[in-house]
């Protein structure tokens, strides 16, 4: 996702990774669509999920962009899926993050290449954290009528990181966990700060560094 044009110049570069069954949702962000830039970004963010990834569907974007996905992909033994061309649904939940709470964080005003470093760190340190621990997120039960309409209600909202350990222990199943990961580890992370402090902690350090953008100008 494109952060804004400034008299001929491009912005950053969003890249949003959600997991489809815990809503699990690792943000970065590239100087550039460049292998030298998107490639480490990419590693980094694959290597963020608490547990292994089999599969990863990409949207229609640049070929490019799949062509340095599918190298790394290749590498790491995941599968790969595109969206269907067309058919914006494919990624709708994606999509709406990226509305609903990309662009409602940081808005879409043009933010300099030469700040994506700075963006990382506070991903990294803040919003991330922020999004799997302590926002939670509505998980739809879908029915099925007799004409095979499909009908979404959204009764249940928990954290990412709560559907997660729901699965787990529903499943009894730890092996797709990544190694060193252990549900009493991500508790610990969970408990070091409450909800409201962690969203309070995530804006101030958002405040910051807008501060140093408009500093930087």
């Amino acid at each position: 996702m494109h952060q804004g044009d400034l008299n001929g110049k491009k912005g950053v570069y969003r890249i949003n990774m959600v997991d489809a069954v815990t809503q699990w949702e690792i943000v970065l962000c590239v100087e550039t669509i460049s292998e030298v830039h998107l490639k480490p970004v990419l590693e980094i963010a694959l290597g963020m999920f608490p547990f292994l990834i089999v599969n990863f569907h990409s949207d229609n974007g640049s070929e490019f962009i799949n062509a340095v996905i599918a190298r790394l992909l290749n590498k790491l033994l995941i599968e790969q899926t595109k969206s269907r061309s067309g058919r914006t649904n494919d990624n709708a939940l994606v999509e709406g993050k990226n509305g609903n709470v990309i662009r409602k964080h940081m808005g879409h005003s043009h933010i300099e290449q030469k700040h994506a470093p700075l963006i990382n760190r506070f991903y990294q340190e803040h919003f991330n954290p922020y999004l799997n621990f302590h926002r939670p997120c509505g998980y739809a039960t879908v029915t099925v009528d007799e004409k095979g309409r499909r009908t979404k209600k959204y009764k249940t909202y928990q954290t990412p990181c709560e559907r997660l350990k729901m699965i787990v222990q529903a499943e009894k199943e730890l092996t797709f966990l990544r190694e060193g990961v252990s549900l009493k580890a991500l508790d610990e992370i969970a408990a070091k700060q409450t909800d409201n402090e962690a969203a309070g902690l995530m804006q101030a350090a958002r405040d910051r560094i807008f501060k140093k953008f408009m500093t930087a100008q």
